[in-house]
């Protein structure tokens, strides 16, 4: 909202003189009238508005410019909406008079103008649109500044920082709110269909990066966007105001509603939540969360995440003349330069305490106390705005917030009415649900012999005239929603719809549609082999229905059996679990099972009425579930059981040294003759590498003779021979990228790459080709089945932040590779002296479960050895320590080393603050280096106990740069010289007795390193202080 040319707004400071819109009120010779009527009153901020903003507002586009003077007029969309939005509640208020000599209808028509001033403006750049929902990048985003009279672009993407998803979100939600109070603003399909479009874009908020509000991104105005609070919780708000919701109002017909991806609008909830009360990751708290917050978008539910959020930024904001924006903001002070766009490294240290501070974050706050019933907010914050501005007034409550808000998203959720009319629109969040399941059988036989054992299903002809679809079949029909071929638009994206949408019932084309979850998608990863892991998947996908689940009425969720599910070993667990179903208690979450035809009663209907086809049109095809064509009296194929293999089946009979120098022709003739899988896989990977894939064998290419090692490892549940065929045809699972977005929508940074190896750190969102690249490069160097295993272990950790985010408390980086050795340690520890279990030879679902095993907090009775190798392998920390790194710092002049990477105490401290997480990131980078785990886990133990000693010793500080790598040395070689040396010059530097020592107690570790400390600290000089009690004159 605010660029270095924009000069809206006042510092407390002065006000500017030359008419501007965002001036403070002058009285402007406009006396108000002592207890007047209320046509008197109406009359009095009927001029106001007249004389401050309609006299500005462009006749030819209605935007409103961010400057009154000069012929070089440029609107912001951001400003444009409240300017517009304040015509509109005056409006509202002469609503309450009959004759009101035309000034509604001009007041309204104002609002409507603006609106479709900006719809007009947005709609020119309908291939931004296009391109962005595909690919969201500042390149490809809508405009946020206009030439006020032309509606044409100003800026490039290069000169500004347009990608604001904030103002598209507002627009959007004004949109909705000023329509359901009677104003026509949408026309016709075309502009509907473009706001749909729109939703896409929003719809992905949750993972792209944007400029904010204030039009900088990153709090040191480099020119880097950075994921905003306030972005995030806009876009949620509108989605929410806008689903099912009919642009044409009360004459609008079917085609007219929007749709809103109910999983997409989780993910921006589950973000905004993750996010709070941070507004970014280099802002610790904006004063931009507070139209996010409250009036407009009243974005949180959670009262106590809201009142955490509101003091932090009035503790930290607050000011005499108004809130500043954010800490170290520089916009407007005297030290900025004006001819810059970006600022200098360490440079927002000069704005520290000048900040600027605005009153208009007054009104906010008045506005909220509105809203919120609490008159002691109104008047404390009208008691500070009252001596800033040049006329004061009491207010006169000609709307209310009811008017101001129609659609009613200040009432908390409990008690709002379904707005829209519509089935999807969100309801209160069910405290004790119980989820409706249909179970399917995918043949009658497969019926009939689960009914042998009390489990009663259907098969999908027993279901008919109702179909049963994939979600990837409900996507082909959401391609539809939004096309519009005038403006260049597709539908919607190819994106999967989640385990919330596909728990509703579709009415699409006179069909009744029921859809399984994509977990029941048959897949090409080895991971769909391990029935557990499919059983933990529905468990999982019940507990998320039960803990997101918002619509009236109850979600179906449709479990599909096929018969691979009940073969060998598997059917055991599959059989425990449908008879949970039916005990009506699956993994905590009450179920309630039935026939399909009997829940549809119950559950929430989603129309598809965008699906309208003309007797021109060829109606599009769909695939339903068809039932397996199998006798029905003829016997299930079960298989013998078939346990886990042995260690030695997974053990190839030939030396991959022995053979990969031989000839081609050799290696074929092994091929052919061995039948040992292992063998075969690994014969097989020499021809790969050495002939490429498309290379002939006895059956086939190289390419498809791995392929079938892998189907037929997968069936003798080969589980190292799998993942190492699954590596060699470059197999990547389904739903990689979002689950890497899961993790870094929670604060954290993810790391591919093997353990001792080149990381690559991801902070952003990426897409699967590049997340394939990645893997592919960095983890098979030493193991191709890293590169496999690194993708398992991201998918689960992708599930259980979602569920269960304290487990990575204290992981700010969640490297995978490290991750991948503390589980190796761990099934060291767990062997003792015998041989530890292969890693790669364990199942997916004894892989998830080792890894929910290492997170959970150490068990006790371990040595400090083991838990150092496995704290230190997680990158796990111990609360506060990157507030302790930065007290650290301040008082060491010279910065800080280890392992060879060095963090300055300039320009750290100029250019950032204690708080954010930019700053336990750099920390993070400095550790990076350390290569062995229990080794960084004494280096975190070294740091806090130079914190605790600085904090007790105020009189101290370092002189030089502080070598932690030396300090542990010292603290070391004092250690051994109060145990007995170890014999051998080999065995002198071996650190394993000093790993496995207690950290507390007088021989503990914190005692040599505090002793390392004091004597390094004691080297330098102290600093004089006044209130030195040992001064004598």
């Amino acid at each position: 909202m605010a660029n270095l040319d924009d000069d809206r707004t006042s510092s407390a400071h002065a006000f500017l003189k030359f008419g501007s819109i965002y001036e403070p009120l002058k009285s402007i010779n406009l006396p108000k009238p002592e207890g007047g009527s209320l046509w008197d009153k109406l009359d009095h901020y009927y001029r106001i508005v007249k004389s401050t903003l309609l006299l500005h507002q462009s006749p030819t586009t209605g935007l409103f410019p961010t400057k009154t003077y000069g012929d070089n007029r440029k609107a912001k969309v951001h400003d444009s909406l409240y300017c517009a939005a304040c015509a509109w509640a005056l409006a509202l208020a002469y609503r309450r008079i009959d004759d009101d000599k035309g000034r509604t209808h001009e007041l309204e028509h104002s609002a409507i103008k603006c609106m479709r001033g900006i719809l007009y403006c947005y709609m020119r750049q309908a291939d931004k649109v296009q391109r962005f929902k595909q690919d969201p990048k500042p390149s490809e985003c809508l405009h946020s500044v206009f030439s006020a009279h032309t509606g044409d672009e100003v800026f490039s993407h290069k000169e500004y920082g347009h990608l604001q998803i904030n103002a598209v979100s507002l627009f959007l939600l004004y949109l909705v709110e000023m329509i359901s109070s009677g104003l026509q603003i949408i026309y016709n399909t075309d502009e509907v269909s473009f706001i749909q479009n729109l939703v896409f874009c929003v719809e992905r908020a949750y993972r792209v990066p944007d400029f904010g509000v204030w039009e900088r991104g990153s709090k040191y105005n480099n020119g880097s966007p950075e994921l905003h609070s306030s972005s995030v919780g806009l876009a949620k708000a509108a989605l929410e105001a806008i689903n099912g919701f009919n642009l044409f109002g009360n004459q609008g017909c079917s085609w007219s509603v929007i749709f809103v991806d109910f999983d997409a609008h989780n993910r921006n909830r589950q973000t905004l939540c993750s996010l709070l009360p941070r507004e970014s990751r280099s802002h610790n708290t904006d004063a931009a969360l507070l139209p996010c917050l409250s009036y407009p978008a009243f974005a949180l539910d959670d009262e106590a995440l809201f009142s955490q959020t509101l003091d932090k930024i009035i503790r930290k904001l607050k000011g005499k003349y108004g809130f500043k924006r954010f800490l170290r903001d520089g916009y407007r002070t005297a030290l900025e330069d004006k001819t810059r766009r970006y600022y200098k490294p360490a440079e927002i240290k000069l704005f520290d305490g000048i900040e600027c501070e605005f009153p208009l974050f007054f009104i906010f706050m008045i506005i909220d106390g509105v809203f919120r019933g609490n008159p002691a907010q109104v008047k404390e914050y009208q008691d500070l705005l009252d001596p800033l501005l040049q006329h004061t007034s009491e207010a006169d409550k000609l709307v209310s917030p009811k008017d101001i808000d129609p659609i009613g998203r200040y009432i908390p959720p409990q008690d709002q009415r379904n707005v829209s009319m519509r089935f999807s629109n969100q309801g209160p969040l069910e405290n004790d649900l119980v989820v409706h399941v249909a179970l399917i059988a995918e043949s009658q036989r497969l019926q009939v012999f689960l009914n042998t054992y009390g489990i009663q299903t259907q098969t999908p002809q027993q279901v008919e005239p109702i179909q049963i679809w994939a979600q990837k079949e409900l996507v082909k029909a959401y391609f539809h929603l939004g096309v519009n071929d005038k403006l260049g638009l597709s539908g919607r994206p190819d994106r999967p719809i989640g385990c919330l949408g596909t728990s509703k019932i579709y009415r699409i084309l006179g069909k009744t549609v029921v859809c399984y979850s994509i977990i029941f998608d048959l897949s090409d990863f080895y991971m769909s082999q391990d029935v557990m892991m499919l059983i933990d998947d529905i468990k999982n996908a019940l507990q998320f229905i039960k803990q997101y689940w918002k619509m009236h009425g109850r979600p179906l969720f449709v479990v599909l059996i096929r018969e691979d599910n009940i073969r060998g070993s598997r059917f055991n667990p599959i059989l425990d679990m449908l008879a949970a179903f039916r005990k009506g208690i699956v993994g905590g979450v009450k179920v309630h099972v039935d026939r399909v035809q009997t829940l549809i009663s119950g559950a929430v209907v989603e129309q598809l009425d965008f699906l309208r086809i003309t007797e021109t049109e060829e109606a599009p095809v769909f695939k339903s579930l068809e039932e397996l064509d199998l006798p029905k009296h003829s016997k299930v194929k079960r298989q013998s059981s078939t346990p886990n293999a042995s260690e030695l089946e997974q053990q190839p009979d030939v030396n991959i040294n022995d053979w990969k120098n031989k000839s081609t022709y050799e290696i074929l003739q092994k091929l052919n003759d061995c039948n040992c899988l292992a063998s075969q896989a690994l014969l097989a990977s020499i021809l790969l590498k050495r002939e490429g894939p498309n290379f002939i064998t006895k059956e086939g290419t190289v390419a498809e003779h791995i392929e079938r090692i892998y189907r037929r490892a997968g069936s003798k549940k080969l589980w190292s021979v799998v993942r190492f065929a699954a590596s060699l045809l470059g197999k990547l699972v389904d739903s990689l990228a979002p689950s890497i977005t899961n993790v870094l929508v929670q604060g954290k940074q993810v790391t591919l790459g093997a353990f001792g190896q080149e990381e690559e750190v991801i902070s952003n969102p990426l897409s699967p080709g590049v997340i394939k690249k990645i893997i592919y490069e960095k983890c098979h160097l030493q193991d191709e089945r890293e590169a496999v295993v690194q993708q398992e272990l991201v998918i689960h950790i992708g599930w259980i932040i979602s569920n269960s985010p304290e487990l990575f408390s204290g992981m700010l980086k969640i490297r995978i590779g490290w991750i991948i050795h503390a589980m190796k340690y761990e099934l060291k520890i767990r062997a003792g002296d015998m041989p530890a279990k292969d890693l790669y030879q364990m199942s997916p679902s004894e892989v998830k479960q080792l890894l929910l095993d290492i997170l959970q907090p150490q068990q006790q009775g371990r040595g400090w050895l083991n838990r150092r190798q496995i704290d230190g392998s997680l990158n796990r920390t111990p609360a506060g320590f990157y507030d302790r790194v930065w007290q650290i710092l301040e008082r060491t002049p010279n910065g800080l080393i280890v392992a060879g990477k060095f963090l300055p105490q300039q320009p750290t401290l100029s250019d950032m603050t204690m708080y954010e997480m930019n700053f336990s990131l750099l920390v993070e980078d400095m550790l990076q280096n350390i290569d062995q785990p229990e080794y960084r886990q004494i280096i975190v133990e070294l740091l806090m106990v130079i914190s605790v000693i600085l904090e007790r010793n105020p009189e101290l500080e370092f002189q030089d740069k502080v070598d932690l790598d030396r300090v542990v040395q010292e603290a070391f070689h004092d250690f051994q010289k109060d145990h007995s040396r170890p014999k051998g010059a080999e065995e002198q530097d071996d650190m394993t007795a000093f790993y496995n020592t207690h950290p507390t107690g007088k021989k503990g570790t914190c005692s040599y390193l505090s002793k390392a400390v004091i004597t390094l600290l004691l080297e330098g000089e102290m600093k004089p202080s006044n209130d030195d009690p040992c001064t004598i004159s």
